[in-house]
Protein backbone atom coordinates (compact mmCIF):
# COMPACT_ATOMS: atom_id res chain seq x y z
CA UNK A 1 0.00 0.00 0.00
CA UNK A 2 2.20 2.95 1.02
CA UNK A 3 4.30 1.54 -2.21
CA UNK A 4 1.55 1.96 -4.34
CA UNK A 5 1.13 5.77 -2.74
CA UNK A 6 4.78 6.36 -2.89
CA UNK A 7 4.47 5.14 -6.50
CA UNK A 8 1.15 7.76 -7.38
CA UNK A 9 2.95 10.49 -5.50
CA UNK A 10 6.09 10.19 -7.41
CA UNK A 11 4.54 10.11 -10.62
CA UNK A 12 2.36 13.52 -9.33
CA UNK A 13 5.73 15.02 -8.74
CA UNK A 14 7.41 14.65 -11.97
CA UNK A 15 4.28 16.11 -13.29
CA UNK A 16 4.14 18.91 -11.38
CA UNK A 17 8.01 18.94 -12.30
CA UNK A 18 7.21 18.83 -16.07
CA UNK A 19 4.61 21.49 -16.02
CA UNK A 20 6.44 23.47 -14.09
CA UNK A 21 9.73 22.94 -16.52
CA UNK A 22 7.47 23.53 -19.64
CA UNK A 23 5.86 26.95 -18.34
CA UNK A 24 9.56 28.34 -17.26
CA UNK A 25 10.71 26.83 -21.07
CA UNK A 26 7.57 29.34 -22.06
CA UNK A 27 8.71 32.46 -20.25
CA UNK A 28 11.97 31.92 -20.89
CA UNK A 29 10.87 31.90 -25.19
CA UNK A 30 8.79 34.68 -24.92
CA UNK A 31 11.62 36.61 -22.69
CA UNK A 32 14.06 35.89 -24.94
CA UNK A 33 11.70 36.43 -28.05
CA UNK A 34 10.99 39.78 -27.00
CA UNK A 35 14.20 41.15 -25.97
CA UNK A 36 15.34 39.88 -29.60
CA UNK A 37 12.41 41.77 -31.06
CA UNK A 38 13.76 45.24 -28.72
CA UNK A 39 17.27 45.01 -29.65
CA UNK A 40 16.19 45.18 -33.50
CA UNK A 41 14.79 48.19 -33.18
CA UNK A 42 16.42 49.97 -30.93
CA UNK A 43 19.58 48.49 -33.10
CA UNK A 44 17.22 50.73 -36.26
CA UNK A 45 15.71 53.47 -34.41
CA UNK A 46 18.40 54.25 -31.64
CA UNK A 47 18.37 54.47 -28.16
CA UNK A 48 16.85 57.40 -27.60
CA UNK A 49 14.54 57.77 -30.63
CA UNK A 50 13.44 54.93 -28.95
CA UNK A 51 12.92 56.83 -25.92
CA UNK A 52 11.02 59.25 -27.55
CA UNK A 53 8.68 56.59 -29.24
CA UNK A 54 7.72 55.49 -26.21
CA UNK A 55 7.55 58.57 -24.16
CA UNK A 56 5.15 59.74 -27.09
CA UNK A 57 2.76 56.66 -26.71
CA UNK A 58 2.93 57.27 -23.21
CA UNK A 59 1.99 60.96 -23.42
CA UNK A 60 -1.22 59.86 -26.08
CA UNK A 61 -2.54 57.06 -23.68
CA UNK A 62 -2.43 59.99 -20.91
CA UNK A 63 -4.16 62.50 -23.21
CA UNK A 64 -6.74 59.48 -24.53
CA UNK A 65 -7.87 58.94 -20.89
CA UNK A 66 -8.26 62.28 -19.93
CA UNK A 67 -10.20 62.49 -23.05
CA UNK A 68 -12.81 59.89 -22.43
CA UNK A 69 -13.49 62.32 -19.05
CA UNK A 70 -16.91 63.28 -19.67
CA UNK A 71 -16.17 67.36 -19.46
CA UNK A 72 -13.48 66.56 -21.49
CA UNK A 73 -15.16 64.54 -24.04
CA UNK A 74 -17.81 67.05 -24.58
CA UNK A 75 -15.62 69.84 -25.25
CA UNK A 76 -13.78 67.72 -27.85
CA UNK A 77 -16.87 67.10 -29.95
CA UNK A 78 -18.01 70.66 -30.02
CA UNK A 79 -14.38 71.27 -31.20
CA UNK A 80 -14.69 68.48 -33.79
CA UNK A 81 -18.31 69.53 -34.98
CA UNK A 82 -16.45 73.24 -35.83
CA UNK A 83 -14.18 71.73 -37.50
CA UNK A 84 -15.79 69.54 -39.61
CA UNK A 85 -18.53 72.37 -41.06
CA UNK A 86 -15.27 74.26 -41.46
CA UNK A 87 -13.80 71.63 -43.73
CA UNK A 88 -17.19 71.47 -45.51
CA UNK A 89 -17.85 74.73 -45.80
CA UNK A 90 -14.17 75.38 -47.42
CA UNK A 91 -14.52 71.50 -49.38
CA UNK A 92 -17.67 71.30 -50.46
CA UNK A 93 -19.86 73.38 -53.20
CA UNK A 94 -22.70 75.88 -51.83
CA UNK A 95 -24.28 78.83 -52.52
CA UNK A 96 -27.70 79.94 -53.45
CA UNK A 97 -27.80 77.95 -56.88
CA UNK A 98 -26.15 74.88 -55.37
CA UNK A 99 -28.59 71.98 -54.57
CA UNK A 100 -27.68 68.64 -52.72
CA UNK A 101 -28.88 65.88 -54.33
CA UNK A 102 -29.32 63.21 -51.41
CA UNK A 103 -31.71 61.04 -52.99
CA UNK A 104 -31.81 59.32 -56.43
CA UNK A 105 -33.99 61.25 -58.42
CA UNK A 106 -37.73 59.83 -59.30
CA UNK A 107 -37.03 60.10 -62.88
CA UNK A 108 -33.53 60.53 -65.02
CA UNK A 109 -32.28 63.77 -65.97
CA UNK A 110 -31.02 64.67 -68.67
CA UNK A 111 -27.27 65.28 -70.00
CA UNK A 112 -28.23 69.12 -70.58
CA UNK A 113 -29.61 68.97 -66.92
CA UNK A 114 -26.60 67.07 -65.82
CA UNK A 115 -24.46 69.30 -67.71
CA UNK A 116 -25.65 72.26 -65.94
CA UNK A 117 -25.65 71.68 -62.68
CA UNK A 118 -21.92 70.30 -63.00
CA UNK A 119 -21.76 74.11 -64.30
CA UNK A 120 -23.40 75.50 -61.08
CA UNK A 121 -21.40 73.20 -58.13
CA UNK A 122 -18.02 74.80 -60.57
CA UNK A 123 -19.00 78.52 -60.29
CA UNK A 124 -19.50 78.40 -56.86
CA UNK A 125 -16.78 76.94 -55.37
CA UNK A 126 -13.89 78.85 -56.04
CA UNK A 127 -10.91 76.47 -57.34
CA UNK A 128 -7.97 76.62 -58.32
CA UNK A 129 -6.87 78.05 -61.91
CA UNK A 130 -5.07 74.47 -62.87
CA UNK A 131 -5.73 75.08 -66.45
CA UNK A 132 -3.29 77.62 -66.46
CA UNK A 133 -0.80 76.76 -64.04
CA UNK A 134 -1.58 78.52 -61.13
CA UNK A 135 -1.18 75.33 -58.84
CA UNK A 136 2.12 73.20 -58.07
CA UNK A 137 1.64 69.74 -58.45
CA UNK A 138 -1.82 67.77 -58.19
CA UNK A 139 -3.03 68.22 -61.53
CA UNK A 140 -0.86 66.54 -64.63
CA UNK A 141 -2.35 68.15 -67.42
CA UNK A 142 -0.33 67.08 -71.25
CA UNK A 143 -3.09 69.88 -72.87
CA UNK A 144 -6.66 69.89 -74.39
CA UNK A 145 -5.21 68.00 -77.95
CA UNK A 146 -4.19 65.19 -75.00
CA UNK A 147 -7.49 65.54 -73.24
CA UNK A 148 -9.16 64.52 -76.30
CA UNK A 149 -7.40 61.58 -77.21
CA UNK A 150 -8.33 60.28 -73.66
CA UNK A 151 -11.83 61.05 -73.98
CA UNK A 152 -12.19 59.34 -77.25
CA UNK A 153 -10.61 56.10 -75.71
CA UNK A 154 -12.54 56.28 -72.28
CA UNK A 155 -15.40 56.64 -74.46
CA UNK A 156 -14.63 53.78 -76.70
CA UNK A 157 -13.59 51.39 -73.42
CA UNK A 158 -15.99 52.80 -71.24
CA UNK A 159 -17.28 49.47 -70.10
CA UNK A 160 -14.11 47.23 -70.53
CA UNK A 161 -12.73 44.91 -67.61
CA UNK A 162 -9.78 43.48 -67.82
CA UNK A 163 -10.95 40.63 -65.48
CA UNK A 164 -12.36 39.04 -68.29
CA UNK A 165 -9.35 39.24 -70.69
CA UNK A 166 -11.67 36.39 -72.74
CA UNK A 167 -14.00 39.20 -73.87
CA UNK A 168 -11.70 42.07 -73.79
CA UNK A 169 -8.56 41.26 -74.98
CA UNK A 170 -7.98 44.35 -76.48
CA UNK A 171 -7.41 45.88 -73.39
CA UNK A 172 -5.22 43.12 -71.63
CA UNK A 173 -3.00 43.53 -74.80
CA UNK A 174 -2.71 47.88 -74.33
CA UNK A 175 -2.13 46.59 -70.06
CA UNK A 176 0.73 44.60 -71.65
CA UNK A 177 2.43 47.32 -73.99
CA UNK A 178 2.04 49.81 -71.43
CA UNK A 179 4.13 47.76 -68.97
CA UNK A 180 6.32 46.62 -71.38
CA UNK A 181 6.98 50.39 -72.24
CA UNK A 182 7.55 51.71 -69.21
CA UNK A 183 10.08 48.98 -68.36
CA UNK A 184 12.13 49.88 -71.72
CA UNK A 185 11.75 53.23 -70.43
CA UNK A 186 13.82 52.00 -66.98
CA UNK A 187 16.14 49.86 -68.95
CA UNK A 188 14.76 46.47 -68.23
CA UNK A 189 14.14 44.37 -71.50
CA UNK A 190 13.85 40.97 -69.33
CA UNK A 191 11.55 42.36 -66.51
CA UNK A 192 7.68 41.91 -65.70
CA UNK A 193 4.98 44.25 -63.88
CA UNK A 194 1.35 45.00 -63.80
CA UNK A 195 -0.65 48.16 -63.63
CA UNK A 196 -2.56 49.79 -60.59
CA UNK A 197 -4.50 52.74 -59.32
CA UNK A 198 -2.12 54.95 -58.37
CA UNK A 199 1.29 54.56 -56.91
CA UNK A 200 -0.18 53.79 -53.44
CA UNK A 201 -1.24 50.67 -55.05
CA UNK A 202 1.95 49.95 -56.70
CA UNK A 203 3.78 50.83 -53.53
CA UNK A 204 1.53 48.66 -51.53
CA UNK A 205 1.57 45.79 -53.93
CA UNK A 206 5.32 45.80 -54.15
CA UNK A 207 5.77 45.58 -50.37
CA UNK A 208 3.29 42.56 -50.63
CA UNK A 209 5.37 40.98 -53.54
CA UNK A 210 8.64 41.07 -51.13
CA UNK A 211 7.05 39.95 -48.08
CA UNK A 212 5.77 36.80 -49.82
CA UNK A 213 8.87 36.22 -51.27
CA UNK A 214 10.49 36.33 -48.00
CA UNK A 215 8.15 34.67 -46.64
CA UNK A 216 8.56 31.58 -49.25
CA UNK A 217 12.79 31.90 -49.59
CA UNK A 218 13.48 32.98 -46.44
CA UNK A 219 10.91 31.87 -44.20
CA UNK A 220 10.24 35.16 -42.91
CA UNK A 221 7.28 35.75 -40.89
CA UNK A 222 7.94 38.69 -39.07
CA UNK A 223 8.46 40.83 -41.97
CA UNK A 224 9.91 44.31 -41.87
CA UNK A 225 11.15 47.57 -44.18
CA UNK A 226 13.42 50.08 -44.13
CA UNK A 227 12.21 53.51 -45.76
CA UNK A 228 13.85 56.99 -45.55
CA UNK A 229 11.87 59.63 -43.54
CA UNK A 230 11.10 61.47 -46.78
CA UNK A 231 9.76 58.23 -48.33
CA UNK A 232 6.03 58.29 -49.43
CA UNK A 233 3.13 57.52 -46.76
CA UNK A 234 2.10 54.86 -49.29
CA UNK A 235 5.17 52.93 -47.23
CA UNK A 236 3.32 53.76 -44.05
CA UNK A 237 0.08 52.51 -45.13
CA UNK A 238 1.37 49.53 -46.70
CA UNK A 239 2.42 48.20 -43.67
CA UNK A 240 -0.96 48.71 -41.74
CA UNK A 241 -2.05 47.26 -43.97
CA UNK A 242 0.11 43.74 -44.50
CA UNK A 243 1.31 43.19 -41.31
CA UNK A 244 4.69 44.60 -41.93
CA UNK A 245 7.23 46.56 -39.63
CA UNK A 246 8.31 50.24 -40.89
CA UNK A 247 11.77 51.82 -39.56
CA UNK A 248 12.16 54.90 -40.67
CA UNK A 249 15.83 56.59 -41.04
CA UNK A 250 16.31 59.74 -41.03
CA UNK A 251 17.72 61.98 -44.08
CA UNK A 252 20.66 63.83 -44.25
CA UNK A 253 19.50 67.82 -43.65
CA UNK A 254 21.75 68.60 -46.63
CA UNK A 255 21.62 66.42 -48.99
CA UNK A 256 18.19 65.41 -47.95
CA UNK A 257 19.92 61.85 -48.91
CA UNK A 258 18.92 58.96 -46.45
CA UNK A 259 21.44 57.99 -43.91
CA UNK A 260 23.18 54.80 -45.89
CA UNK A 261 25.17 53.77 -42.11
CA UNK A 262 21.73 54.36 -40.45
CA UNK A 263 20.76 51.98 -43.33
CA UNK A 264 22.94 49.87 -42.82
CA UNK A 265 22.40 49.44 -38.73
CA UNK A 266 18.89 48.79 -38.94
CA UNK A 267 18.84 45.64 -41.25
CA UNK A 268 18.03 42.29 -40.15
CA UNK A 269 16.81 38.77 -40.54
CA UNK A 270 13.39 39.96 -40.67
CA UNK A 271 14.06 42.91 -43.25
CA UNK A 272 12.41 42.08 -46.57
CA UNK A 273 12.99 45.20 -48.64
CA UNK A 274 14.88 48.68 -48.71
CA UNK A 275 13.11 51.91 -49.78
CA UNK A 276 15.23 54.67 -52.35
CA UNK A 277 12.81 57.53 -53.86
CA UNK A 278 13.99 58.98 -57.59
CA UNK A 279 12.51 61.48 -56.62
CA UNK A 280 10.61 62.33 -53.34
CA UNK A 281 7.77 64.26 -52.83
CA UNK A 282 8.73 66.49 -50.00
CA UNK A 283 11.51 68.08 -51.41
CA UNK A 284 11.83 66.33 -55.25
CA UNK A 285 15.84 65.07 -54.31
CA UNK A 286 17.02 61.94 -54.93
CA UNK A 287 18.28 59.13 -52.72
CA UNK A 288 21.54 57.24 -53.46
CA UNK A 289 20.15 54.22 -55.50
CA UNK A 290 23.66 52.81 -55.58
CA UNK A 291 24.51 52.30 -52.05
CA UNK A 292 21.05 51.24 -51.55
CA UNK A 293 21.66 48.64 -53.99
CA UNK A 294 24.65 47.54 -52.72
CA UNK A 295 23.45 46.99 -49.51
CA UNK A 296 20.09 45.42 -50.77
CA UNK A 297 22.42 43.19 -52.79
CA UNK A 298 25.00 42.28 -50.06
CA UNK A 299 22.16 41.51 -47.81
CA UNK A 300 19.79 39.74 -49.95
CA UNK A 301 16.89 41.74 -49.34
CA UNK A 302 14.61 43.43 -52.31
CA UNK A 303 15.14 47.45 -53.10
CA UNK A 304 12.22 49.43 -54.27
CA UNK A 305 12.93 52.78 -55.79
CA UNK A 306 10.10 54.99 -56.24
CA UNK A 307 9.77 56.34 -59.41
CA UNK A 308 6.34 58.31 -58.84
CA UNK A 309 6.61 61.26 -58.80
CA UNK A 310 9.98 60.56 -61.09
CA UNK A 311 7.55 58.90 -63.60
CA UNK A 312 8.59 60.03 -67.42
CA UNK A 313 11.02 62.94 -66.21
CA UNK A 314 13.90 60.68 -64.65
CA UNK A 315 14.17 58.27 -67.56
CA UNK A 316 14.48 61.22 -70.41
CA UNK A 317 16.75 63.27 -68.26
CA UNK A 318 19.71 61.83 -69.92
CA UNK A 319 18.32 62.13 -73.35
CA UNK A 320 17.37 65.55 -72.80
CA UNK A 321 20.95 66.43 -71.78
CA UNK A 322 20.34 67.69 -68.12
CA UNK A 323 21.04 64.43 -66.04
CA UNK A 324 24.42 65.82 -65.94
CA UNK A 325 23.23 68.76 -63.35
CA UNK A 326 24.74 72.70 -63.99
CA UNK A 327 28.04 73.64 -64.26
CA UNK A 328 28.66 73.94 -60.43
CA UNK A 329 27.55 70.37 -60.30
CA UNK A 330 24.66 71.11 -58.58
CA UNK A 331 21.16 69.16 -60.09
CA UNK A 332 22.85 66.16 -61.09
CA UNK A 333 20.93 62.78 -61.19
CA UNK A 334 22.42 59.79 -60.42
CA UNK A 335 21.60 56.38 -61.51
CA UNK A 336 18.20 54.87 -60.28
CA UNK A 337 16.88 52.18 -62.82
CA UNK A 338 17.30 48.47 -63.52
CA UNK A 339 21.03 49.00 -64.22
CA UNK A 340 21.92 49.27 -60.61
CA UNK A 341 22.54 45.95 -58.87
CA UNK A 342 20.30 45.27 -56.43
CA UNK A 343 17.00 47.41 -57.10
CA UNK A 344 13.96 44.68 -57.76
CA UNK A 345 11.29 46.92 -58.25
CA UNK A 346 10.53 49.93 -59.46
CA UNK A 347 7.20 52.30 -58.98
CA UNK A 348 6.41 55.04 -61.74
CA UNK A 349 3.10 56.64 -61.77
CA UNK A 350 1.45 56.99 -65.71
CA UNK A 351 -1.22 59.35 -64.37
CA UNK A 352 1.98 62.04 -63.53
CA UNK A 353 4.03 63.38 -66.38
CA UNK A 354 2.65 60.85 -68.35
CA UNK A 355 -0.13 62.56 -68.28
CA UNK A 356 -2.45 59.40 -68.95
CA UNK A 357 -6.34 59.32 -66.38
CA UNK A 358 -5.72 60.12 -63.43
CA UNK A 359 -5.70 56.43 -61.31
CA UNK A 360 -3.05 54.64 -62.82
CA UNK A 361 0.47 53.40 -62.14
CA UNK A 362 2.68 50.80 -63.08
CA UNK A 363 4.64 48.82 -60.84
CA UNK A 364 7.98 46.57 -62.38
CA UNK A 365 10.05 44.20 -61.18
CA UNK A 366 13.36 42.44 -62.30
CA UNK A 367 12.00 39.28 -62.87
CA UNK A 368 8.45 37.26 -63.70
CA UNK A 369 9.18 34.75 -61.04
CA UNK A 370 9.55 38.00 -58.17
CA UNK A 371 6.16 39.55 -59.98
CA UNK A 372 4.73 35.75 -59.26
CA UNK A 373 4.39 36.46 -55.36
CA UNK A 374 2.38 39.65 -56.42
CA UNK A 375 -0.54 37.41 -57.62
CA UNK A 376 -3.78 35.96 -55.80
CA UNK A 377 -5.18 33.12 -56.91
CA UNK A 378 -8.12 30.96 -55.64
CA UNK A 379 -8.70 27.97 -58.07
CA UNK A 380 -11.43 26.35 -55.61
CA UNK A 381 -14.10 29.00 -55.30
CA UNK A 382 -18.02 27.88 -55.84
CA UNK A 383 -17.70 30.63 -58.45
CA UNK A 384 -14.91 29.48 -60.88
CA UNK A 385 -11.28 29.95 -60.68
CA UNK A 386 -10.59 33.78 -59.26
CA UNK A 387 -7.09 35.36 -60.14
CA UNK A 388 -6.21 39.16 -59.92
CA UNK A 389 -2.96 40.67 -60.25
CA UNK A 390 -3.56 43.34 -57.44
CA UNK A 391 -6.07 44.54 -54.58
CA UNK A 392 -8.73 45.30 -57.18
CA UNK A 393 -10.76 42.40 -58.93
CA UNK A 394 -12.69 44.49 -61.81
CA UNK A 395 -10.54 47.00 -62.81
CA UNK A 396 -11.56 50.38 -64.91
CA UNK A 397 -10.39 49.07 -68.48
CA UNK A 398 -11.19 52.69 -70.09
CA UNK A 399 -8.36 54.19 -67.86
CA UNK A 400 -5.69 51.53 -69.44
CA UNK A 401 -7.18 52.20 -73.02
CA UNK A 402 -6.70 55.90 -72.57
CA UNK A 403 -2.96 55.12 -70.39
CA UNK A 404 -2.19 53.44 -73.73
CA UNK A 405 -3.65 56.04 -75.96
CA UNK A 406 -2.14 59.14 -74.09
CA UNK A 407 1.39 57.12 -74.49
CA UNK A 408 1.28 56.84 -77.94
CA UNK A 409 -0.13 60.38 -79.35
CA UNK A 410 3.40 61.38 -76.81
CA UNK A 411 5.86 59.54 -78.48
CA UNK A 412 9.46 59.35 -77.13
CA UNK A 413 10.04 62.63 -78.87
CA UNK A 414 7.02 64.10 -77.01
CA UNK A 415 7.98 63.00 -73.72
CA UNK A 416 11.61 64.17 -74.44
CA UNK A 417 10.15 67.92 -74.94
CA UNK A 418 8.13 67.74 -72.04
CA UNK A 419 10.80 66.50 -69.83
CA UNK A 420 13.36 69.13 -71.02
CA UNK A 421 10.59 72.16 -70.30
CA UNK A 422 9.60 70.76 -67.26
CA UNK A 423 12.83 70.25 -65.82
CA UNK A 424 13.91 74.00 -67.11
CA UNK A 425 11.72 75.69 -65.75
CA UNK A 426 12.15 73.45 -61.80
CA UNK A 427 16.04 74.87 -61.94
CA UNK A 428 15.38 78.82 -63.21
CA UNK A 429 12.81 78.78 -60.58
CA UNK A 430 15.53 77.35 -58.00
CA UNK A 431 18.58 79.31 -59.60
CA UNK A 432 16.47 82.37 -59.38
CA UNK A 433 15.70 81.23 -55.66
CA UNK A 434 19.53 80.58 -55.02
CA UNK A 435 20.55 84.44 -56.71
CA UNK A 436 17.71 86.41 -56.01
CA UNK A 437 16.30 85.63 -52.52
CA UNK A 438 18.82 85.51 -49.64
CA UNK A 439 16.49 84.90 -46.87
CA UNK A 440 15.59 81.47 -48.90
CA UNK A 441 17.53 78.50 -49.74
CA UNK A 442 16.68 75.08 -52.23
CA UNK A 443 16.42 71.99 -50.42
CA UNK A 444 19.42 69.34 -51.33
CA UNK A 445 19.99 69.70 -55.33
CA UNK A 446 17.00 68.16 -56.55
CA UNK A 447 17.59 66.80 -60.21
CA UNK A 448 14.29 66.81 -62.00
CA UNK A 449 10.64 68.42 -61.60
CA UNK A 450 9.78 69.56 -57.89
CA UNK A 451 12.01 72.32 -56.24
CA UNK A 452 11.77 72.77 -52.66
CA UNK A 453 12.92 75.79 -50.82
CA UNK A 454 13.34 76.94 -46.98
CA UNK A 455 14.01 79.77 -44.82
CA UNK A 456 17.69 80.58 -43.99
CA UNK A 457 17.02 82.65 -40.96
CA UNK A 458 18.11 80.39 -37.47
CA UNK A 459 14.74 81.05 -36.44
CA UNK A 460 13.05 79.66 -39.47
CA UNK A 461 11.34 82.82 -40.04
CA UNK A 462 11.02 84.35 -43.75
CA UNK A 463 11.00 87.90 -44.09
CA UNK A 464 10.92 88.85 -47.68
CA UNK A 465 11.06 92.44 -49.23
CA UNK A 466 8.24 92.80 -51.49
CA UNK A 467 10.79 94.34 -53.81
CA UNK A 468 12.88 90.66 -53.91
CA UNK A 469 9.43 89.00 -54.37
CA UNK A 470 8.24 91.42 -57.12
CA UNK A 471 12.21 91.38 -58.86
CA UNK A 472 11.72 86.96 -58.69
CA UNK A 473 8.55 86.53 -60.17
CA UNK A 474 9.14 88.77 -63.00
CA UNK A 475 12.15 87.65 -63.89
CA UNK A 476 11.17 84.22 -64.06
CA UNK A 477 7.84 84.68 -65.97
CA UNK A 478 10.03 85.90 -68.72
Amino acid sequence: MLSTLSSLSGRSLSRSTLYENIKTGLFVYILLRQTLKAKRHIQARGLFTTISEIHRWISQEVVLLVLRLPSAKAKVEEEMGKAKLDIENQLVPKGPNVVRHLYLPQEGQSLEWILAEMDKMDQEKDGADWRHGRISGAVYHGGDDIEKIIVAAYQRYCVSNPLHPDIFPAVRKMEAEIVAMCLRMYNNLDGAGTMTSGGTESIIMSMKTHRDWAREVKGVTEPEIIIPSSAHAAFDKGGAYLGIKVHTIPVDPITRKVNLKHVKRAINSNTIMLVGSTINFPDGNQDDIVGLGALAARYKVGLHVDCCLGSFIVPFLEKAGLAGGNVQGKYKLEPFDFRVKGVTAISCDTHKYGFSPKGTSVVMYRDAELRRHQYYVLPDWSGGVYASPSLSGSRPGALIAGTWAAMQYMGDKGYLESCRSIVTCARTIAERITTSIDELYILGSPPASVVAFASSHPQGTINVSIAAVQSFVGRSAK
